[in-house]
């Protein structure tokens, strides 16, 4: 009796491989597409030397250029919210790595030169922690698809951990919505 190793199925005729079951080097979206026939392969080449122009500028229309120009409306929307400063509640904790701030925009963790940003729209739930004897703060946002992102910022003294609770509790109730 044979055996054979793998899977008996086959692709189709006249579909190109794709997926990394077939290829562990694909990446969806950063590989270009694979041209059946030379008139693909010639019209694949005209599209990228057409972007490539396109994409060139001088250095003189970068250096004259009005930085809100090339900003679409909702860049510039989004750029006017992050300056814009909201007089509502702030929670911000750092210790000599880790910081978190919790403000009108959502939440920012950063770790030594890590960065996180969730807007309140991409939390599904915050939720803190302290240990029993240590001088840690955790605190853990959880995301919608079951993603959770911890962060421990370490205290000069356990009597802050009240007071950054409280604090972090004002915001969520503030601009987090269940």
């Amino acid at each position: 009796m044979d055996q054979r190793i793998g899977t008996s199925s086959q692709p189709l005729k006249g579909e190109p491989v794709k997926g990394a079951g077939f290829d562990p080097a694909f990446i969806p979206g950063l590989t270009t597409p694979v041209a059946d026939d030379a008139e693909n392969a010639e019209r694949v080449e005209e599209t990228d030397d057409v972007e490539d122009f396109q994409d060139f500028q001088d250095v003189e229309d970068v250096e004259d250029a009005d930085p809100a120009d090339g900003a679409e409306d909702g860049e510039t929307a989004e750029a006017d919210a992050d300056e814009a400063p909201v007089d509502g509640p702030v929670f911000e904790a750092a210790d000599r790595r880790a910081r978190i701030v919790a403000d009108h925009r959502g939440v920012q963790l950063f770790l030594d030169d890590q960065e996180c940003e969730f807007r309140w729209d991409e939390i599904g739930a915050v939720e803190t922690e302290t240990g029993r004897f240590g001088k840690r703060f955790t605190v853990t946002v959880h995301t919608p698809g079951q993603r959770w992102y911890p962060i421990e910022i370490e205290a000069t003294s356990r009597s802050l951990f009240p007071e950054w609770e409280k604090r972090l509790d004002a915001v969520l109730d503030a601009y987090f919505e269940d």
